[in-house]
């Protein structure tokens, strides 16, 4: 049991620990002293919730804060950086896509970005469906001809490039061969961010009056290009639904369970602009269970607004939250104005929040549906593939292995997991290859399968795979063969190569060509496809950030010893560019003029 003397009566955040220092927990109060020593009483007198947690803390921490609105923001951030296992918490929260538009940038870029970061930039998010957002930066390449390019431009730097295809095809107007001004671009931005605002109907009557005007000029092939844009743009709007006559931005949010002990949360989001539905997301919560309605609401509005591009004056919900005021005073210091929390019994509003409940439900069964066809799938996979290989036992767990190399630079190998035919994410393990030089992925392959099957990490010596698979063909196969005689190993194996989908196995005869339709053969497919995007993401970590490292080789007067000490400062070139020169003098061995040196090269980055 912690320490509980001396904790002062005044507002803030606490956070619990586990006995590894590991925060499991945030909240945050109006009396410290008294909202920590509630926990410590009678476990009679807890809820289940906080028996659980009680019996994990070893130790706790607390800020002060001078008012409880600051406690509420501080319990927010804290919750998004740490990711307690004990509060409710957005499923997969940093990985919900955004679309981001670089608008500090005098050429300013747009793309899908996974991680929101405070840069200045414009965030429009978060998303849950990544096609989705795919599909609408494919639209807007068509509508607006904005950069989509990775081009570092900055003003006086933008002439002398050759312009890619986009130029040619209408769809870039070209910074980096000097064709357009600064002004002129960030006018095309500003229409971007209109139609990512919902307010595309704006847009099309702009639209419409260029195109009549190059018309009514005989500029007939601009005419046709401001007439396919008004298409798409028409397109957009035949899918917004009028729900609403008095034109106002609309938030509404829709709490609903698969079961009665709520264990599973979904909140449906309905996006409400001008009084036009522009768009709806769903977003499932963990540890909800045994919680009440009024607490999930209250951590998902943290959460979900906390990195949210816009708030809207209203946000209407299918239930009160907790401390719906002070959840008031903190939306109006991020939004800058006054929002309402609104709970309607009748009328428009009402019957908005019962579309959305309605959506939700509906939404929860067809995953549900879709959960159930698969767990079949899997199944029948599972099945199908201990009487093809003619194994003793259904392959419960599966490992994929593949190797990830760029030119013999960085080989690094992944393992994967399934089990019962879905991935175990929390069982996946990255290798550095560290016995291969140059381009060899069967003596990569040994390397690792001798590391997983000959000196086991310490917990995984007894969680032995039924069924191996190595991305690849007969000479993948013929190295695990190999590894697997050196390291003593008798289990079974396959590999599977791309392409031409044939199965070879580790234990001899025909390669297996299996129809397309195959269960087996799709469970295979998946494992070793995620095998292949765990290897290369890895790989491109590496490389990445070997790439950002070498920009400070690229100082005079930084050499590997002040290059060490500055990484194991600021622990990655991104801080090392955004810290201060005071901060950098703090590094040992940075001076002054280095100092000074180091911010004029990554300013200009």
């Amino acid at each position: 049991m912690p320490h509980l003397e001396g904790i002062p009566s005044s507002p803030g955040v606490y956070l619990f620990k586990d006995k590894e220092g590991k925060i499991i927990y945030v909240g945050k109060a109006s009396s410290l002293r008294s909202r920590v020593r509630s926990y410590f009483q009678k476990e009679t007198s807890l809820d289940s919730k906080s028996r659980v947690l009680v019996k994990k803390i070893a130790d706790l921490d607390y800020i002060v804060t001078d008012s409880e609105v600051e406690a509420l923001v501080l319990e927010s951030n804290f919750i998004k950086e740490y990711q307690p296992r004990y509060n409710v918490l957005l499923k997969d929260d940093k990985q919900y896509p955004y679309i981001k538009i670089t608008i500090g940038e005098p050429f300013p870029r747009i793309f899908l970005e996974r991680k929101f970061v405070q840069d200045g930039s414009r965030y429009f998010g978060p998303y849950t469906n990544v096609r989705a957002v795919r599909g609408t930066l494919d639209l807007l390449r068509k509508i607006f001809p904005l950069r989509f390019c990775r081009q570092n431009l900055h003003l006086g730097k933008a002439k002398g490039q050759r312009p890619c295809l986009n130029y040619q095809m209408g769809r870039c107007l070209a910074p980096c061969q000097g064709t357009v001004e600064v002004g002129e671009y960030q006018q095309v931005v500003k229409k971007v961010i209109l139609f990512l605002e919902g307010k595309q109907d704006i847009l099309l009557l702009e639209f419409r009056e260029k195109m009549q005007q190059a018309a009514a000029e005989l500029k007939f092939e601009e005419a046709s290009l401001w007439r396919d844009r008004c298409q798409s743009l028409e397109t957009v709007l035949q899918k917004q639904k009028i729900v609403s006559t008095d034109l106002k931005d609309q938030d509404i949010l829709a709490l609903v369970f698969d079961d009665a002990e709520k264990k599973k949360a979904l909140v449906q989001v309905f996006f409400i602009r001008s009084g036009k539905l522009v768009g709806k997301e769903q977003f499932f919560l963990k540890n909800t269970a045994n919680r009440r309605n009024e607490e999930i609401l209250k951590s998902f509005i943290q959460q979900f607004y906390n990195r949210a591009f816009y708030i809207p004056r209203e946000i209407i919900l299918s239930s009160e939250p907790e401390e719906k005021g002070l959840l008031e005073e903190w939306l109006k210091k991020l939004k800058g104005k006054k929002v309402f929390l609104l709970t309607p019994r009748r009328g428009v509003k009402r019957d908005l929040v019962k579309m959305a409940t309605k959506n939700a439900h509906l939404f929860l069964a067809q995953k549900e549906i879709f959960n159930s066809r698969q767990e079949i799938l899997n199944q029948q996979g599972l099945e199908e593939l201990a009487l093809l290989l003619n194994l003793d036992t259904l392959p419960h767990r599966i490992e994929g292995y593949d190797i990830s190399t760029l030119q013999g630079e960085s080989t690094v190998a992944s393992r994967v997991v399934f089990i019962a035919g879905k991935p175990a994410k929390e069982k996946y393990r990255r290798y550095r290859i560290q016995t291969v030089t140059g381009i060899d992925d069967y003596a990569a392959i040994r390397e690792v399968l001798k590391r997983r099957f000959y000196s086991p990490e310490e917990g995984e010596k007894l969680s032995l795979p039924n069924l191996i698979l190595i991305d690849g063909g007969q000479g993948q196969l013929s190295a695990a063969r190999q590894a697997f005689t050196e390291a003593g190993i008798n289990l079974p194996f396959v590999s599977l190569a791309k392409e031409e989908e044939i199965i070879f196995r580790g234990g001899g005869g025909e390669p297996l060509k299996l129809p397309a339709v195959s269960p087996a053969l799709r469970l295979l497919q998946q494992v070793r496809d995620e095998a292949h995007r765990f290897a290369v993401s890895y790989h491109r970590t590496l490389r990445k950030k070997s790439i950002r490292q070498g920009v400070l080789d690229d100082i005079l007067g930084i050499g590997p010893a002040r290059k060490k000490a500055l990484l194991q400062h600021f622990e990655s070139l991104e801080k090392i560019k955004t810290a201060s020169l005071q901060e950098l003098l703090l590094v040992e061995g940075i001076n002054k003029a280095i100092a000074e040196k180091i911010k004029e090269h990554l300013d200009e980055i």
